[in-house]
């Protein structure tokens, strides 16, 4: 008969030790699906649901609302600065883009004010201070430094509206937002074009303003106010006497749904 080997308490407790490792990894792995499927508090999905109210067009989120109200101001300080180089341009192609910008926001204005009307929701009647000092900035610039600074200063404030529009015409839910996205991508991109063909665009300092713009803030924005019994009328802007070019037709306002 053979001698039982000597026990080795060492070895008892390694061997417990790989048992009790490998059942917590188990549970853990149980665990976690659990987790995160089921705690969803704080996600994106929440944010909207959270900010979106309903309407007789469609659900109307946070999103729709702030585009609504980026069009209402992209026409405040935009329209301005499409008459400055008119009156300061030094080439038939600023004349151009500004002509463009004066008629297309004329148009989106309406368009806009139309559709805030209907969703009872107040838009600004004053550009932001940033805005107002992209302005002050063209009317100290002069000859072709004006050319030099319309160009680059408009066309990386439509871009940061081109990506805006894109997101909302594929997420929202609202027939009206939709239609006035519709809108406003054809009129942006005759925008960013009629820039681009003055010559002075800058992109390498394009990019890298686009690029420094996407950092998130520390702090999330508050949502956009929602719709209001009794909203201030946004004051129209002064449209042109008649267009040079031939401006998108209007998308067809939807009616309410019957539901």
């Amino acid at each position: 008969m053979r001698p039982r080997p000597p026990i080795n308490g060492r070895g008892i407790f390694s061997g417990n030790g790989l048992i009790i490792t490998g059942l917590t990894a188990t549970l853990l792995a149980m665990i976690f699906p659990i987790w995160s499927f089921a705690d969803r508090s704080g996600t994106g999905y929440d944010v909207l649901n959270a900010e979106t109210v309903s309407t007789g067009y469609g659900p109307l989120s946070g999103l729709d609302r702030d585009f609504l109200t980026k069009v209402r101001l992209a026409g405040l300080w935009e329209l301005p600065a499409g008459r400055q180089a008119q009156q300061k341009g030094t080439t038939p192609a600023v004349r151009t883009a500004g002509q463009h910008l004066i008629e297309g926001h004329a148009f989106l204005d309406e368009r806009v004010r139309d559709v805030a009307g209907k969703l009872s929701l107040e838009l600004p009647n004053e550009p932001t201070g940033q805005q107002q000092e992209w302005l002050a900035t063209l009317e100290s610039a002069q000859s072709v430094e004006f050319d030099r600074q319309f160009a680059n200063i408009l066309r990386l404030a439509h871009g940061k509206v081109f990506s805006v529009v894109a997101q909302v015409r594929a997420s929202t839910r609202n027939s009206l937002v939709r239609a006035l996205a519709d809108d406003a991508n054809t009129t942006v991109l005759d925008h960013i074009t009629v820039l681009e063909a003055t010559g002075y665009v800058d992109y390498d300092a394009l990019a890298r303003d686009m690029v420094a713009d996407s950092t998130p803030p520390l702090t999330p924005t508050p949502a956009p106010p929602g719709p209001r019994t009794d909203p201030a009328p946004a004051v129209p802007v002064t449209p042109p006497p008649s267009p040079t070019y031939t401006l998108p037709p209007a998308v067809t306002s939807p009616r309410p749904s019957d539901s």
